[in-house]
């Protein structure tokens, strides 16, 4: 897959496209799915510096991969604004028209309003405030898939 310089990191084997920011996290993330039995699709980091635009061409990047079949967002907003990341998801998911299963975690700087930016966007998302839960959510999306 060729992508443009958006710094972002991309790789893929599985099913569950994780959009994170940090390598550990990443790294966290991809063992948390794989521990409740699902498969990750991706390690795809947003960085620490990460801006609406560039949320929404990561979530293009997972929609454009057919391997994908659920997209799993974690977030620490340790320097992330976690309100730009819920502002990204929405305009994203109403941009390409998502019709994958959305789980999301978001915790950090202004999670509460980034929650209400979920919350009140009128889209599917599933919101989880703990990891464990959020990626047992995500592996759980698939059944039936």
């Amino acid at each position: 897959m060729s992508l443009p310089p958006l710094s972002l990191t991309y790789t893929h084997t599985g099913n569950i496209g994780c959009l994170v920011n940090g390598a550990g996290l990443a790294m966290a993330t991809m063992d948390i799915v794989q521990l409740h039995g699902g498969s990750p699709a991706n390690f795809l980091d947003v960085g620490g510096k990460v801006q609406e635009e560039q949320v929404e061409k990561a979530f293009n990047i997972l929609t454009q991969d057919p391997a994908v079949k659920t997209i799993f967002v974690n977030i620490f907003g340790g320097i992330v604004d976690c309100r730009v990341i819920a502002s990204g998801i929405v305009s994203a998911c109403r941009k390409t028209g998502l019709s994958l299963p959305l789980v999301v975690r978001l915790q950090g700087a202004n999670m509460e309003e980034a929650r209400k930016i979920l919350d009140n966007s009128g889209l599917h998302i599933q919101a989880h405030d703990q990891f464990n839960e959020a990626a047992e959510a995500a592996v759980k999306s698939l059944e039936g898939k």
